[in-house]
């Protein structure tokens, strides 16, 4: 995923744009919008929450990227705002419409029929997770994540980042090898 070049060059980008460089923040915007999209869109199962949630993020990290004090934390910080935007957003869809329709509209999103057939299982495995252990596997494999930036995107301690992550891959591996229990 992400290469320490290319963590570098966002750490230039971020402090350009904490300067006021309108055009280091459209690229650090075009450089990172796909992988907040789908993180977003992970969250809410919905391609429109997730452009929702998306500009949200970006009209958020727009104000309040000067008070980033680390460039280096872009990442984990970025990430942090958009599992709160969806919150936000899922909150706000929950009082607006009923429990059976926001259920239904995820496993129809996560009901993907592009998806390839190899990862199949594996998806499937994902499928039957609590949210809590598939976001953070999601996170650390997929968003390529280390363990410090996951404390800092859930807002927990480093050792329970730790003890989740190996539960985590633990019930993955029980689910994919078919023991239920």
């Amino acid at each position: 995923m992400d290469t320490a070049r290319d963590r570098v060059i966002d750490q230039l980008l971020v402090i350009r744009c904490q300067a006021g460089d309108r055009e280091c923040f459209d690229l650090l915007a075009r450089r990172w919008q796909r992988r907040l999209w789908r993180y977003a869109q992970r969250l809410s199962g919905s391609d429109d929450t997730a452009w929702d949630v998306t500009q949200e993020t970006w009209m958020a990290i727009l104000r309040q990227i000067r008070r980033l004090n680390d460039p280096a934390w872009f990442a984990a910080w970025a990430y942090r705002i958009v599992r709160n935007k969806a919150a936000d957003y899922c909150r706000r869809a929950s009082r607006q419409r009923s429990l059976g329709e926001t259920v239904a509209g995820r496993q129809k999103a996560n009901d993907d029929p592009r998806r390839d057939d190899s990862c199949d299982a594996v998806a499937e495995a994902l499928r039957q997770l609590p949210p809590d252990s598939k976001e953070l596997l999601m996170l650390r494999y997929g968003e390529d994540l280390n363990i410090l930036e996951l404390a800092v995107v859930l807002g927990i301690p480093v050792g329970t980042v730790k003890s989740r992550l190996h539960h985590a891959r633990e019930q993955l591996r029980r689910i994919l090898k078919g023991d239920d229990a």
